[in-house]
């Protein structure tokens, strides 16, 4: 046989062996998906609205898939379970990035996954983008680091005017010792006693806490004009405001966006009528906010805090349109000005952008009111909106 021939021989031998390795790595760019990764709390204290968000962060993409994709290339999301918890939510980003190898992650669902997670993906250029996670430290984490969720520094701040203004000037406070209940205690206290106020009682609760009876009865022997509670699962919140009606307390509860979930207003029963809480909601003359809500009651048969629901759905959206912009599922830094750029409209909310700290831009809370379980419905998601949250 001729040198040629065993040159010829080895060519082959070598692009036969390489070949499956191509394809392992993809092949043509062209062909493959965007990959996304995804941190939500499936399970944990979180698990009620961090499924919404998967589910609407699913539905999402199979309509953007099924319009053609972005430029024809279809979307993938790879989904993780951050557990409402900042060591599983570092599990998670491990796995994401190591194994997966993205560099754009929506989530988390909770803060203290959020705070976890944050600090690896600034040091690794990875961009973590949330439609839920709230507490103020948020904010300083990092150029990586988005969300469309609101600061709970200005809930506090809201909260704390609400309080003022309804004639609260004694307060009780019972929250979840985990950085997103924290978060809106410390920022609704501070602002409550800036105006004049003072907190009688504060008490704190473990998350696998069932019983709250014991911290109640401490509190409501302060006489406190109002309750205000701050959970991080719609069980805890339902169930607190449940056993304070049970033990006699029949002064006003107030609390943020968790309490009067769906979940946690099946829990709580008449007991919440006439709770008040200031939170985000999507408004009903926004015509692709109310659109959504109705494609996914059809598609999974409920919906719980629809807010967080839309916003996990935008959060899709906008990723969609940031990586038409880059082509590339690996440029988390053309990702990220992409962020800073962009001005959208969708379900949360019109014309809403991020500012230098990554924080959203445009959307404001509202005051709602828990109505009699009687009139409670599908379409009123349990409460009426009274107005804007009032300011200072």
């Amino acid at each position: 046989m001729s040198v040629y021939s065993w040159k010829t021989l080895l060519t082959v031998g070598i692009a036969l062996l390489l070949f499956p390795l191509a394809l392992a790595c993809g092949g043509d760019d062209e062909d493959e998906p965007f990959r996304i990764g995804v941190m939500e709390s499936a399970t944990g204290p979180g698990e009620t609205y961090g499924t919404v968000a998967i589910q609407a962060k699913e539905m999402a993409v199979e309509e953007i898939n099924a319009a053609g994709g972005i430029n024809g290339r279809m979307i993938e999301l790879i989904v993780e379970d951050s557990k409402c918890s900042a060591q599983d939510a570092i599990t998670a980003y491990n796995k994401l990035t190591d194994v997966d190898g993205v560099k754009i992650i929506l989530g988390t669902s909770c803060s203290g996954a959020m705070l976890g997670a944050a600090p690896l993906a600034e040091r690794d250029g990875v961009i973590l983008f949330s439609g839920l996670a709230t507490n103020p430290d948020i904010a300083e984490a990092g150029d990586y680091i988005f969300r469309t969720s609101l600061n709970d520094a200005q809930l506090g701040v809201d909260t704390g005017n609400l309080l003022w203004a309804d004639g609260v000037r004694t307060l009780a406070t019972i929250s979840e010792s985990t950085d997103y209940a924290e978060g809106v205690r410390r920022t609704t206290v501070e602002q409550f006693e800036q105006r004049g106020g003072e907190v009688v009682g504060e008490e704190r609760y473990a998350s696998d806490a069932t019983d709250f009876r014991t911290s109640l009865t401490k509190l409501f022997s302060e006489n406190p004009d109002a309750l205000h509670i701050a959970s991080q699962s719609e069980f805890a919140g339902g169930t607190i405001v449940k056993q304070a009606r049970e033990l006699g307390y029949e002064g006003p509860i107030y609390s943020e966006i968790v309490p009067i979930g769906t979940t946690a207003l099946e829990i709580a029963g008449d007991a919440a009528t006439g709770l008040k809480a200031v939170i985000t909601d999507i408004d009903p003359a926004n015509e692709k906010g109310q659109e959504v809500l109705s494609n996914f009651r059809e598609r999974y048969g409920y919906i719980t805090l629809p807010w967080y629901l839309g916003s996990a759905y935008d959060d899709v959206y906008i990723a969609a349109e940031c990586l038409k912009e880059t082509g590339d599922d690996q440029d988390a830094d053309g990702f990220r000005d992409c962020l800073y750029e962009i001005t959208w409209s969708g379900a949360i909310g019109d014309d809403y952008s991020f500012d230098e700290r990554g924080e959203v831009v445009g959307l404001t809370n509202v005051v709602v009111e828990v109505l009699p379980v009687s009139e409670r419905n599908e379409d009123n998601n349990g409460y009426r909106v009274l107005g804007p949250a009032p300011g200072s």
